[in-house]
């Protein structure tokens, strides 16, 4: 088949139908010329999300799946992508902030690079609020110093990857915000080819983002999850140096004075050798979780 015919876009929608009537008709539009396919989820909206999506009941390559309730950001694209039958697949946001032709830039990016996944980068644009920018900065630097990413807007909603890969590591993701961070990582964690384009993104005009503290601390807990699952050693071992290292600096200047090893030495030593066998056994569960999906 044509590689222009091997293309569906996925929309997580809740409560989006003022921005679903914006932004839908033109990408229907887009879609039909280039032979590509929508898969459109809407994830238990409370608004007139359902009802405006019966204007579309006849278009065929616009297939439309309900949950009957609200079950999370990653839920609705991991509903999506279970339904996808073409090579490749594009994620993009239901809430009317990106721009058609960055679709057909990710993906010319993708088959000219022979890449797995093409994240869109908006790197250097202004977030739309300063609270959501400096969180998504904290996630960037963790997620950095947790492991090696090589790029820059792992959390981007519009990315574009390999159907059969992402069905391969849907066990792994949440059902959760979270989602686009998580699945990049374990792209990159399983060797694939990762690249990104720059994209740009309009202002939210209708409707109000989901994206708060918790939806913040949710996605650093699943970064540590990953890390742990595909390198716990990155976080047992360094938490294992360190209680040795302040160990060794209270026992031993005890030691030069005779008075032997206190109790908290003996402690701080235990607590380090622990630290250290968790992360022996840690690797061990980690490797036994991953190749029983291999």
């Amino acid at each position: 088949m044509h590689p222009e015919s091997q293309l569906t876009v996925i929309i997580p929608a809740f409560n989006e139908a003022e921005n679903l009537g914006v932004f839908l008709p033109p990408l229907v539009g887009h879609c039909r010329e280039n032979n590509w396919r929508i898969i459109l989820v809407n994830d238990g909206s409370r608004d007139q999300t359902k009802e405006f999506l019966k204007n579309f009941e006849k278009e065929p390559l616009l297939t439309v799946i309900h949950h009957k309730l609200n079950k999370g950001y990653g839920a609705a694209i991991k509903s999506g992508i279970r339904a996808c039958k073409t090579e490749y697949l594009i994620t993009y946001d239901a809430d009317g902030q990106h721009y058609l032709e960055d679709i057909d830039r990710l993906r010319l990016c993708l088959l000219k690079n022979d890449a797995d996944m093409v994240v869109g980068s908006r790197k250097g644009l202004k977030s739309s609020s300063h609270f959501r920018g400096f969180g998504k900065s904290i996630i960037r630097l963790i997620a950095r110093i947790m492991m090696t990413v090589p790029v820059h807007d792992i959390n981007s909603g519009m990315k574009i990857y390999r159907t059969d890969l992402a069905k391969k590591y849907l066990y792994l993701t949440t059902d959760t915000m979270s989602f686009s961070d998580v699945i990049t990582l374990v792209f990159i964690n399983n060797r694939h080819l990762v690249l990104e384009e720059p994209i740009s993104i309009k202002e939210r005009t209708n409707g109000e983002s989901t994206i708060g503290f918790q939806t913040a601390f949710q996605t650093v807990m699943e970064i540590l999850h990953i890390v742990i699952l595909f390198n716990p050693m990155k976080i047992f071992l360094p938490l294992s140096l360190v209680c040795l290292f302040i160990t060794g600096g209270w026992a031993i200047p005890l030691l030069f004075e005779g008075r032997g090893l206190s109790i908290g030495s003996l402690l701080g030593l235990i607590m380090g050798i622990l630290l250290f066998l968790l992360g022996l056994i840690a690797e061990q569960l980690s490797l036994i979780r991953r190749n029983q999906h291999a």
